[in-house]
């Protein structure tokens, strides 16, 4: 702050000014609005997790334990 303060201007605009410009601004993002896309991404990354391990659990996992019984049952 104290190099700008040492200039005096910042982007054509006098430092004070700039500061007043920026606290009086009404536009912005609210804790809420953060919160609720935060909690949007858990619930939709917690029912991915979910379908996903299904998946695994009903169609890939016994298939390959299957396959890798048959791999070491190699009776040639």
């Amino acid at each position: 702050m104290n190099r700008l303060a040492v200039k005096g201007y910042m982007n054509g605009m006098r430092v004070k000014e700039r500061i007043a410009c920026v606290l009086a601004q009404k536009s912005g993002e609210g804790f809420v609005d953060t919160a609720l896309k935060i909690l949007i991404s858990v619930v939709i990354g917690a029912l991915l997790l979910a379908g996903l391990y299904t998946l695994f659990k009903d169609t890939v996992l016994p298939t390959l334990t299957d396959k890798v019984r048959t791999l070491f049952n190699y009776q040639g």
